[in-house]
């Protein structure tokens, strides 16, 4: 499987998303784990909220595979904080952050994290204690690069003015149906047309790109937010037919076809499967090496809904 930037190293394409273990067993989270490594994909993800409760998806993980430290050497652990479900409310101050990096320690049973992610952007964020747990977490060995998820240009900027370690991520919704990052900037300066309204601060893919950020596109197979998928759907008819043509002609699965439209994009994007059929990610980790032609990727784009001026 292909490499993209990541940081001062790389990273594989697809990373295998750990949203929805939490109701599997340990041989299925092992065979779930065991696809994804002979795939290519040494990356995993997961949030501290993701399970239901605090912690559980991250728990179930290690207590499934009991990872010996050579093993846990060969993977990246990649998780999220800042959302606060017993309280509604997101929350990026020190005590937050520092509490729940130190929940996600243990119930991963590791003594670092690789990449820790801000989940959802805090209005009411102070920079600087960001800036505090992030630099504790980091001199203590604990969290080795840090990024954010779903937050904007702007948003970035604010968090840089008092952060100095490097933010290497941004983890962003983006699927061929539901895609405003990239749709929004191609339809620029036309009036009547609502692709054309920002949503997202303005130019977040750019922005990333310009910055050295890896955005890594999760759901990236939903029809919409939260929707169902548009694979085999029969809502998207005009878009399936196409993947069903271009799949053939590939000799890959639909799903492949649906991966490489986001691997094909020059930012060198990472998509985040949140799949845990073990067949189903074997099938999109082929779309991974896949180079879909400018014709093939913009044809997509257009059967996917969007507006090509």
């Amino acid at each position: 499987m292909k490499n993209v930037p990541f940081g001062s190293s790389s990273a594989p394409a697809l990373v295998a998303g750990m949203m929805r273990i939490d109701d599997k067993n340990d041989a299925q989270i092992r065979e779930l784990y065991e696809a994804a490594r002979g795939s290519g994909i040494d990356f995993f993800d997961h949030a501290d909220i993701y399970g239901g409760a605090m912690h559980v998806c991250e728990s179930r993980f290690a207590e499934a595979l009991q990872l010996a430290p050579s093993e846990r050497a060969e993977i990246v652990l990649q998780t999220k904080c800042g959302i606060d479900p017993a309280q509604q409310a997101f929350d990026f101050s020190y005590e937050h952050i520092m509490r729940q990096a130190e929940g996600s320690l243990r119930a991963l049973r590791t003594e670092y994290i690789d990449v820790l992610l801000l989940h959802r952007p805090d209005a009411l964020v102070e920079p600087e204690e960001v800036a505090r747990a992030f630099d504790e977490l980091h001199a203590a060995g604990k969290v080795r690069a840090f990024g954010v998820s779903n937050h904007t240009p702007r948003q970035i900027d604010l968090l840089r003015t008092a952060v100095e370690q490097p933010l290497i991520v941004n983890q962003l919704q983006l699927s061929i149906t539901h895609a405003p990052i990239i749709a929004q900037p191609v339809a620029a300066n036309m009036l009547a047309e609502e692709q054309s309204v920002v949503r997202d601060g303005g130019g977040i893919v750019e922005y990333c790109r310009i910055n050295g950020i890896t955005i890594q596109a999760w759901s990236p197979f939903q029809g919409g937010f939260f929707t169902g998928v548009f694979l085999g759907n029969p809502e998207y008819a005009e878009l399936n037919e196409v993947i069903d043509r271009l799949a053939a002609s590939y000799g890959v699965e639909p799903i492949a076809i649906a991966t490489a439209w986001i691997t094909r994009h020059p930012a060198h994007m990472q998509v985040v499967l949140g799949t845990t059929t073990p067949a189903r990610v074997r099938d999109a980790a082929a779309g991974a090496d896949l180079e879909l032609t400018r014709a093939e990727w913009y044809e997509l784009f257009r059967a996917g809904g969007h507006l090509l001026p």
